[in-house]
């Protein structure tokens, strides 16, 4: 019986160490790493307007619809970019539904951006992303929405594409993927301007 409880003493102690290191001691050194070398990144990637306030984060695409502003993704995230509830929508090619969603998309697209019906409409604007909150539309969307956004702020078509250009976020390491604009950051450089 002596054993029995001898076991069980070092049980309950090695418990409480780990327990003690585990969810104590290597959360706060992580946390602490984090707010220190990465700070930006570990609190979401906000984005704070001159004023202090919280605009959305570089991560995740927020809805726009007028026609001031550029046009993110279709997202499938919940009721519309929802950042609690992200996820695709899960129908495959031969979904019936998925195509008559696009071709609908492909329409109001071409018509929202005044494009003829055999301008070819990027992938990007008509289908929603793995997340359904992906920030970055490609550059090719976002000269087709130049116009529309242009007329509707009453500035120059120059003037928005040097906005895109200063919005744009290159290739990952140099040569992984495709440059993006971030449409919310995009959104808010217009916004400073009218």
């Amino acid at each position: 019986m002596k054993a029995f409880f001898s076991e069980i003493r070092a049980a309950v102690f090695a418990t409480l160490i780990l327990t003690v290191v585990c969810c104590g001691l290597y959360p706060l050194v992580v946390f602490g790493f984090g707010q220190a070398l990465f700070h930006d990144k570990a609190n979401g990637s906000l984005i704070i307007d001159q004023n202090g306030t919280v605009r959305g984060s570089k991560l995740l695409a927020q809805g726009f619809s007028d026609p001031k502003y550029f046009h993110p993704r279709p997202s499938a995230a919940g009721n519309g970019y929802d950042a609690a509830n992200s996820g695709a929508s899960n129908l495959g090619p031969t979904s019936q539904k998925l195509r008559d969603a696009i071709k609908d998309r492909v329409a109001a697209y071409r018509t929202e951006n005044s494009l003829s019906e055999t301008e070819p409409v990027p992938a990007d604007a008509v289908t929603a992303s793995g997340s359904g909150l992906d920030p970055h539309i490609s550059l090719h969307n976002a000269e087709l929405q130049t116009a529309r956004v242009a007329k509707a702020r009453g500035l120059s078509e120059d003037k928005v594409r040097e906005l895109i250009s200063q919005n744009t976020d290159g290739r990952d390491l140099g040569f992984l993927g495709e440059p993006g604009v971030n449409v919310l950051e995009l959104n808010l450089a217009l916004d400073q301007i009218r």
